[in-house]
């Protein structure tokens, strides 16, 4: 059987975390959203808009 392990500890003792965050915050808001971008077209493919859902939960 196996057994979770879960680990609790407060975000700002991780250093991966910190180092994370000192990373991004020294790049221009430009290199961010290329960042982003970048992730996007490889998560959705090379569409210039992400596709819009619509779902009805309920009708009055």
């Amino acid at each position: 059987m196996i057994k979770k392990v879960v680990k609790k500890g407060k975000l700002e003792d991780f250093s991966e975390v910190k180092e994370n965050l000192a990373y991004w915050l020294s790049k221009s808001p430009e290199e961010r959203v290329e960042a982003v971008e970048f992730l996007r077209r490889q998560r959705h493919g090379s569409s210039e808009r992400l596709q819009r859902v619509v779902k009805v939960i309920q009708r009055s």
